[in-house]
């Protein structure tokens, strides 16, 4: 039985940081990919990462500010997130795939998330 398990949310200030943690169990997958959602907007595609730590891609809006990384040994996914402000308040959900996209729509699994808030 496949699981994600994101932790790591929370309160913050704007140009604080936090580390969101994806523990993955059951099978492991090609790529791995963080998604927000914020109240009101529509699902978006935040960073992805290849299962050896390669092919990864950011968003526009979080490039330079987050950074995606995984320990294999862990079977873990990270987002490191720097700078906050209070447009990164939304739910944080990690999700994993074998196709190489940045479509939500194109992963197989989804964590339940985790609530990312940041005041200014």
């Amino acid at each position: 039985q496949v699981q994600l398990l994101e932790s790591g949310g929370g309160l913050v200030q704007a140009g604080g940081s936090l580390r969101l943690s994806c523990a993955a169990s059951g099978r492991t997958f090609s790529y791995y990919g963080w998604f927000r959602q914020a109240p009101g907007k529509e699902r978006e595609f935040v960073a992805r990462i290849g299962w050896r730590g390669n092919n990864i891609y950011y968003s526009d809006s979080v490039k330079g500010r987050f950074t995606i990384s995984r320990d294999n040994a862990k079977n873990t996914v990270y987002l490191q997130m720097n700078s906050l402000s209070p447009e990164d308040t939304a739910d944080y959900y990690c999700a994993a795939g074998n196709r190489y996209s940045l479509d939500g729509n194109e992963y197989d699994y989804w964590g339940q998330g985790t609530q990312v808030t940041v005041s200014s």
